[in-house]
């Protein structure tokens, strides 16, 4: 760990900020938290529960997960995870599908249970959404909560999906895509006018209700939104401000990240 910053603020709360040289030195020490978690939990008897996230920002830190379990360092038997969320419309064997990524990056690479998996789903009638959402929450609630929530930052400054607008006490649900995140999203989906306009996310209050939560961001094109977050007051413009109200929240940074923090 090479530095850690506290802003300034005007309000009460603050973030933890931990800066690293590089992405992959930061995600070092987020897999080792994870680690140290599922050995506590495990030697209680007891199963760890994830709130795991997709896109580019978690890749590192699956990448020396599945380094640990090759090496023998670790095992995800007893692991539980949950997804942050889903686009909609979408199958989950179309590549650019959560689940697809979840697969890909991790899951297919070790010895977790699919009995233990838990990702939105992209394709629901419209109808069922709704109690589809009641019930994933309802199953985070049964397995004990969750133990350490990843977290990536959009450029709209939204957590999940959980988009500009979204209020604290907001739960799972389906909710529309912001211009801005469709257009990150374009690349992989070989066009802006592919990316689903839709998605189902966990609510802002089902991500603070984790017990641990640690957002990670990498790269200069993210600086701006997380001084926001870091430096800011709370407001729905910049959901990941809410981060602010929870106590035991980290902010886990890149040195380019950080290039606009005070």
């Amino acid at each position: 760990m090479d530095t850690t910053t506290k802003a300034n603020r005007k309000y009460s709360k603050q973030i933890p900020v931990y800066i690293y040289d590089n992405a992959d030195a930061a995600s070092t020490h987020v897999a080792k938290q994870i680690v140290d978690l599922i050995r506590k939990k495990s030697e209680r008897g007891e199963c760890p529960v994830l709130g795991l996230a997709t896109g580019s920002t978690p890749l590192p830190v699956y990448r020396e997960l599945i380094k640990l379990y090759r090496n023998n360092k670790i095992s995800f038997q007893n692991v539980i995870t949950f997804n942050l969320d889903e686009y909609y419309p979408i199958e989950p064997s179309t590549r650019q599908s959560c689940a697809a990524y979840m697969y890909d990056n991790l899951f297919n690479h070790i010895d977790i249970k699919e009995k233990n998996i838990h990702i939105p789903s992209g394709n629901l009638n419209r109808d069922e959404i709704a109690e589809y959402c009641r019930n994933y929450e309802n199953k985070i609630v049964d397995h004990g909560g969750i133990d350490l929530q990843l977290l990536g930052i959009g450029r709209t400054g939204h957590i999940g999906f959980n988009e500009p607008g979204s209020v604290m006490n907001s739960n799972m649900r389906a909710v529309k895509l912001d211009k801005l995140t469709r257009e990150d999203a374009a690349d992989d989906f070989m066009g802006e006018e592919n990316v689903p306009r839709q998605g189902i996310t966990m609510g802002v209050s089902t991500i603070l209700g984790a017990d641990k939560i640690i957002l990670m961001a990498w790269g200069k094109h993210k600086a701006n939104i997380v001084a926001q977050l870091v430096e800011d007051n709370i407001s729905k413009h910049v959901p990941a401000t809410f981060l602010q109200e929870h106590s035991n929240a980290e902010v886990i940074l890149d040195k380019s990240a950080a290039c606009k923090l005070t």
